[in-house]
């Protein structure tokens, strides 16, 4: 039974991406979950999105959909998701790429296939968290993507450790019932890039620094 590998919230910074993949050096028989939040922000979203692709060559990998990925899939439709993506860093992912077209033209078959969350019977992975009280099968993706203190102030009692991001801290906040592993990569100049190894069901944060 290989690792259980989560990263989430890398928002274009490749080089800190490089540096995390180059310390935990995955193997074919781990599991390595993206939890969404690729784009934006750094200046290599491309980069980092070619990267985690790549990946697949090197173990099974999981790829979630972020805030970030969910305001891209709907700018063109909605004018409130366009605002967002180009107020929190999308025009750095549209100048990586080119152009807003071409992010769509390049990796559109990607950015509509990522899904909501990632479950196993021990943890259960989603970018931001979910609507506690509500059955996994029933949740809104905008609460999955999006939620923050309504979430990690609560227990969720669920069976399943809930391993998240989006929401960034100076360090991993360990709780209980839930990890979040955004320690603020891309928002913050020197912030690291931080993932969980879980093997045998043991934790521990590996980051770009």
């Amino acid at each position: 039974m290989g690792r259980l590998i989560g990263i989430s919230d890398i928002h274009g910074e490749y080089d800190k991406l490089c540096a995390v993949l180059d310390k935990i050096a995955p193997q074919k028989d781990d599991t390595l979950v993206f939890m969404g939040d690729y784009i934006d922000r750094g200046k290599k979203s491309r980069q980092v999105v070619d990267k985690i692709i790549e990946m697949q060559e090197y173990c099974n990998c999981v790829y979630l959909i972020g805030s970030h990925e969910y305001a891209l899939l709907h700018a063109s439709v909605d004018d409130y998701y366009n605002y967002l993506f180009w107020n929190y860093g999308g025009d750095a992912t549209a100048q990586c790429y080119g152009s807003f077209e071409n992010i769509f033209k390049i990796h559109g078959e990607f950015f509509n296939s990522l899904k909501p969350y990632y479950l196993t019977d021990d943890y259960l992975f989603v970018h931001a968290g979910i609507r506690i009280g509500i059955p996994l099968e029933n949740q809104d993706l905008t609460d999955m993507v999006y939620i923050r203190s309504e979430f990690y102030n609560r227990k969720h009692g669920l069976k399943q450790k809930i391993i998240f991001g989006h929401t960034e801290f100076d360090k991993p906040q360990v709780q209980d019932d839930k990890i979040c592993i955004d320690t603020g990569c891309g928002k913050f100049k020197d912030a690291p890039l931080t993932a969980i190894v879980i093997d045998n069901n043991s934790e521990q944060f590996v980051t770009s620094v």
